[in-house]
């Protein structure tokens, strides 16, 4: 003890080296051990870093950075997906908006005559008091819950369908089918449904359509070109030509074959054959129509007549984003 009062000051010294010592010991070990830490990440990342440089693509170097051309294709394909929506136009609904049923059964009336006028003036012949496959909804004023606006998307694509071939100027129309969205589409005419099914998937549903109707080789190509450049996309999945067997008869002034459509042709050639007999349009009788007359010369390879096609429609509708 009075060797430590005698160097009390080298003992003070002495007891603070000792603690800097060791808290240099510490903060180094300290030190050390971030060191490692940072050591084992950098390795870890030059590993991936290799790893991905090493895969097919890959991220690119200094001359070709395949992320920065990943990142342009990128946006190259969310413009094109922009401007391919211009071809995924929805078809406005009749009515549009809200729908209730008087709102419904009044539109549905004016359409539907509004289509058979349209008819009228295109020249194309209709089925009898023809609804356009709403035969079952029309003569009424209330219908089944939660129907409304599915039926008032139909009518408006029906409506569309119709205008297309009208423009198109076919010969006649014969039947449009559609799948049932209601539970009155049970009381209608199976001639008016389709047993076909929509699909959905995640990007759109496709509600698919069958149209019949008649007409000879320029109409129907019309009618194609139609649904191809609409600005609402159209699917042709199915398409079914065949001849329309019309066998003609001659007209009450010749005298021979007054019962010869019902006898020889369906009701849709026997109201062909009074729409030419009332424009005064040359009927032949069977035997001449069937009967090859040679004139010499080349012989005839083709011969247009009157075609019967059955169309499987598909309509694309984009889902809503969610």
């Amino acid at each position: 003890m009075g060797w430590i009062k005698r160097n009390l000051i080298f003992v003070i010294g002495c007891v603070v080296a000792v603690a800097l010592l060791g808290a240099a010991g510490f903060y180094t070990y300290q030190g050390w051990s971030r060191n490692t830490e940072a050591f084992s990440k950098l390795n870890e990342i030059y590993n991936t870093l290799s790893s991905l440089k090493s895969q097919q693509p890959s991220p690119g170097n200094e001359v070709h950075n395949n992320t920065a051309i990943a990142r342009d294709q990128q946006k190259q394909v969310q413009e094109w997906i922009g401007s391919a929506r211009a071809y995924f136009q929805s078809i406005p609904a009749i009515p549009a908006g809200t729908v209730t049923s008087e709102a419904f059964a009044s539109s549905l009336r004016r359409t539907v005559d509004q289509l058979q006028h349209a008819a009228e003036e295109s020249g194309v012949t209709l089925p009898p008091k023809y609804d356009f496959s709403f035969s079952a909804e029309r003569p009424l004023v209330r219908f089944a819950a939660g129907s409304l606006e599915p039926l008032a998307t139909q009518l408006g694509e029906v409506k569309l369908m119709s205008d297309i071939l009208f423009a198109a100027r076919v010969n006649a129309l014969d039947s449009i089918q559609r799948i049932r969205v209601s539970d009155d589409d049970a009381n209608g005419p199976a001639g008016d449904y389709t047993d076909l099914h929509a699909v959905t998937n995640e990007l759109a549903v496709v509600t698919p359509y069958v149209v019949t109707f008649r007409c000879f080789t320029p109409e129907l190509a019309r009618v194609l070109a139609a649904f191809a450049t609409a600005p609402n996309t159209f699917l042709i999945k199915a398409i079914n030509v065949q001849p329309a067997s019309s066998v003609v008869a001659t007209d009450g002034a010749g005298g021979a074959d007054a019962a010869a459509p019902q006898a020889y042709m369906g009701d849709r050639e026997a109201m062909l054959l009074a729409r030419m007999r009332g424009r005064g349009m040359p009927v032949l009788p069977p035997a001449q129509q069937m009967q090859p007359v040679s004139k010499g010369g080349l012989q005839t390879v083709l011969k247009e007549q009157l075609l019967r096609v059955t169309m499987e429609v598909g309509l694309v509708k984009l889902l809503p984003k969610s």
